[in-house]
């Protein structure tokens, strides 16, 4: 992508994201805005329904939200009783942004494609709205989640229906067959009834499973 795609950041902007670097820069550009310009503008219901998936599965805390961006997955869980919650993202402006919110126990800057600062068997379950799509991270990641993860812990786990088979998550959940259970992929749309761009029906599945 063109460095005019991270300056004058979009929802197009972010679907073309090819590197972690791209991340960063589009992600720092955008922190201030983000929760105006993108979730209000887009009516973005996914933060919550990752939030009421993760809860109606028997998640609890201590829990880890995956690429939090400015804590609107977090701000979901809290408003359902579930926490403590941690935050990572691999934009620290965003996570400025979600400080400001005092909804996170704990707050720090990682890279899904590389090995967090977190020690195995860490959290009783891991939460992820929308990081996992074309451009941001791909399923190789699951394999450090579920390092982080405790026995019998639960993730949910947001994969762009479009991207599903195609970027291999598919593949990637069937290679993990004896070391996740309890696996099901709800779909459901990622933007509300008042969204009308082009991507305002999008959906996902959210994965759903336990670490064995």
């Amino acid at each position: 992508m063109t460095d005019k795609d991270t300056e004058n950041p979009s929802l197009d902007g972010a679907y073309a994201l090819e590197t972690p670097e791209d991340s960063r820069r589009l992600y720092a550009n955008w922190a201030e805005t983000y929760d105006q310009t993108f979730a209000q503008a887009h009516d973005y219901l996914l933060p919550l329904l990752v939030a009421q998936a993760y809860k109606d599965e028997g998640g609890t805390g201590l829990v880890l939200d995956v690429g939090a961006g400015t804590g609107l997955c977090g701000q979901e869980l809290i408003a359902l009783n579930i926490g403590p919650v941690d935050a990572t993202d691999i934009s620290q402006e965003m996570l400025n942004v979600a400080a400001t919110k005092s909804i996170y126990r704990t707050l720090f800057a990682g890279d899904l494609t590389a090995r967090l600062a977190v020690e195995d068997d860490t959290y009783a379950g891991v939460v992820s709205s929308g990081t996992f799509t074309n451009g941001h991270v791909g399923p190789e990641a699951f394999d450090e989640l579920l390092r982080i993860t405790q026995p019998g812990g639960l993730l949910a786990l947001s994969i762009n229906t479009v991207h599903y088979d195609a970027k291999g998550f598919k593949a990637k959940l069937q290679d993990l067959d004896g070391q996740i259970t309890d696996l099901h992929l709800p779909e459901v749309r990622i933007y509300g009834e008042s969204a009308t761009d082009g991507h305002k029906d999008d959906t996902v599945y959210i994965a759903l499973f336990r670490k064995a």
